[in-house]
């Protein structure tokens, strides 16, 4: 009986040992597994480059480092270079036989949706970096860092509207008093009248606009019936056009002209006191003279008229003869008859 238990104690520790033993290989094979599957060689040390940021944005620890969108290797560690953290070293390790000229540069890029990761643009130099060296870097901003700094803006503005929007519902809730309600309620039930109001002006059948558009119709219709007589009357217009057009109009502006410098000329000789007529317009003395002739005339035909007119009333003044003697005339005529007056020139 003892022998018997000790040899079921000795097979009970021995499935133990091989299951922890399996346990243990299974957790090497799996991390060496996955370490295979990210391409890291776990039987030799791969080649380490550092490269040095002011400022990592998003990037985290293993993350892809790429070659012209090819990944090369990953994030190792980061850590500060002092305790300002002026700078942050980046560990990167290599897990690809890949050879980086000396002169090319890391910066961080990202896409728009996903994970950070390096980026390293190759240079033309001759010479390749080699592991522990450092390479250089530019600070890139990312797409999502790009992105927000424009969506910010935008974002600052709508805040400013969506604060004057609540100010301004503010106040229009204080504008908007039972009074001023019942005032919208009164305008809409009047914009509601007028509406029906129009209906009815623009109704097809009723309506005065459909009368209006009738009469219009009415109207058109006459102009294209009186289309021939409106053409003729063009025509008309045209044919008088042409014979202005065509008549010599320049030749009489110019015969004109010529007239109008004539009777210029003729108006400078009466004003001038070279011709007779401006002696006679001009000449003050002859202007008397010519009046006192004229009067001297008026008293010769008023002379001429009183004789005439005695002449008549006693004629036997002038015939004088009898045969039984003569008889006495009255007195002379001192002056004429009054219809035969001849006015005096003053």
């Amino acid at each position: 009986m003892l022998g018997h238990g000790k040899q079921v104690n000795n097979m009970k520790i021995s499935n133990e040992t091989k299951v922890g033993l399996l346990a243990i290989v299974s957790i090497v094979v799996l991390v060496l597994g996955f370490n295979f599957l990210k391409g890291s060689n776990v039987f030799s040390k791969p080649p380490v480059l550092f490269a040095e940021f002011t400022n990592i944005a998003s990037l985290e620890k293993s993350n892809e480092v790429k070659i012209n969108g090819l990944p090369v290797g990953t994030v190792y560690d980061m850590r500060p270079k002092d305790k300002e953290v002026n700078k942050i070293v980046v560990e990167i390790h290599l897990n690809r036989d890949v050879a980086i000229p000396t002169n090319s540069i890391a910066f961080i890029d990202g896409p728009l949706v996903g994970g950070a990761f390096i980026n390293i643009a190759k240079g033309t130099a001759n010479a390749y970096l080699q592991t522990g060296d450092t390479i250089s870097t530019r600070l890139d901003q990312d797409i999502i860092s790009d992105l927000k700094a424009q969506v910010t803006p935008t974002i600052t503005r709508v805040n400013e509207t969506l604060d004057s929007l609540k100010i301004t519902i503010g106040s229009l809730n204080d504008v908007f008093d039972p009074n001023t309600r019942n005032n919208l309620r009164t305008m809409i039930t009047n914009l509601t009248i007028s509406s029906a109001h129009l209906q009815r002006l623009m109704n097809a059948q009723t309506g005065a606009l459909a009368q209006t558009l009738g009469n219009m119709n009415a109207v058109t219709g006459n102009l294209a019936k009186s289309n021939d007589a409106i053409t003729s009357s063009i025509r008309n217009v045209e044919v008088t056009t042409n014979n202005l057009a065509n008549a010599n109009i320049q030749g009489t502006v110019a015969a004109l002209q010529a007239t109008i410098q004539e009777l210029q000329s003729t108006i400078t000789k009466l004003n001038s006191s070279n011709g007779t007529l401006g002696l006679m317009m001009n000449d003050r003395q002859l202007y008397d003279r010519l009046n006192g002739v004229a009067d001297r005339l008026n008293l010769t035909a008023l002379s001429a008229e009183i004789l005439i007119d005695d002449i008549k009333v006693h004629p036997k003044r002038y015939v004088n003869f009898s045969l039984f003697g003569g008889k006495k005339g009255g007195e002379p005529l001192t002056s004429p008859l009054i219809k035969d007056s001849v006015p005096v020139r003053q």
